[in-house]
Parts: C-alpha cells; sequence; structure tokens
C-alpha cells in the first residue's frame, strides 16, 4: 500500500507535465490550491479521493491510472461514450498525453458552425455522413474516406452539413504533433 501511495505524487508530476500544465493552470481547472497540489506531487501530502476525482477529471484520465492500480487481466478495452453537448464521444485512447484518439457521432442538428481556437493540432477522418469543416476562411465538406489535419489555434468548427449525422475519427495532439495525413481542399 505505502509504494502505490508513494507513487502517486511523481505520477501527479509527469501527467501535469506530458499535458503542458503549470501548476497554477491545474489550480484554475480543479479548484485544488497550488500549495496542495505541489505537497501532492511532492509526496508531502497524502493523496485523497477528494483531491485524485478533480485531478483525474481535469486530465480526462481514469482514476485508476493516476493511483498506478494493478492490471485486472481482462486486456480488453471498455468504450464507455460521453455526452458532449450535442455531439456523442467515446474516447478510443487510455494513456495520458500524447496523441489522443477519439470516436465521434455528429448530430445532423449541429450545423451551426461556431468556430473556436485553443492549444493543439487535429487530424479528422470521415467514416460516414458528410462533415463540414470551418478552417480559417476555408469552408469545404468531407465525405467517408476523406480527411484532414489543422493547427487548432486557427478558428475552427466541424459538424454535419445537415443532411444527417456524421461518425468521425478525431487525433488529438499537443502543438506541433503532425499525423502526417493531407487532405486537398475542394476546388
Amino acid at each position: 500500500m505505502e509504494e502505490v501511495l508513494a507513487g502517486v505524487g511523481p505520477r501527479l508530476k509527469r501527467l501535469r507535465a506530458q499535458r503542458g500544465l503549470t501548476l497554477a493552470a491545474l489550480s484554475e481547472i480543479t479548484g485544488i490550491s497550488v500549495s496542495t497540489l505541489s505537497r501532492l506531487e511532492s509526496g508531502h501530502r497524502k493523496p485523497s479521493l477528494e483531491l485524485l476525482l478533480p485531478i483525474a477529471h481535469a486530465h480526462q484520465v481514469p482514476l485508476d491510472e493516476l493511483v498506478g492500480a494493478p492490471p485486472v487481466g481482462d486486456p480488453r478495452v471498455r468504450l464507455k461514450p460521453v455526452e458532449r453537448g450535442d455531439a456523442t464521444v467515446v474516447p478510443l485512447t487510455r494513456q495520458a498525453g500524447g496523441v489522443q484518439a477519439f470516436k465521434m457521432v455528429l448530430p445532423a442538428a449541429r450545423n451551426e458552425p461556431e468556430p473556436r481556437t485553443h492549444e493543439g493540432y487535429e487530424w479528422l477522418y470521415v467514416l460516414s455522413g458528410r462533415l463540414r469543416l470551418v478552417l480559417a476562411e476555408h469552408d469545404v465538406v468531407l465525405t467517408a474516406g476523406e480527411a484532414a489535419e489543422f493547427d487548432t489555434r486557427l478558428p475552427h468548427w466541424f459538424g454535419s452539413t445537415g443532411e444527417g449525422p456524421v461518425e468521425v475519427l478525431s487525433l488529438f495532439g499537443p502543438q506541433g504533433e503532425r499525423m502526417h495525413v493531407r487532405a486537398k481542399p475542394r476546388g
């Protein structure tokens, strides 16, 4: 038990570093003070469920990953769909940091662009339906089998053309981690 608890602090620090977050940024997200987060990472404070749950939520990782729980022996990945606004998102990766993979189902009603920006790089592959991608001054439609990649610091939005739902695979990574697949915009 002591070994498991001793490994939590370094694991928290490594995860935060992989995400590129400062203690202050994580504090804002979790509502946990910077000093408490620092003491958790250094091992000067024992982790509790009330501290670990908001950290796991902020990093979008299972609690087991934060505490280094031993594997249970079943190799199957249990996909758990999450409703994010009007979209259904299925996380396909479990490790923290680096490139994250998602399957998204976007309803036909998600067809009014609301461009946003944030750090990172995204790669999209359309599984079915027609995806409308608004990226800076570009407004393109991708169909099944087409892919696009872009820097998410550019204003962007993607959703349905309004004709029906769209299923998309998304790879999202920290700034600079490009997927090396390119799709040409339609003329």
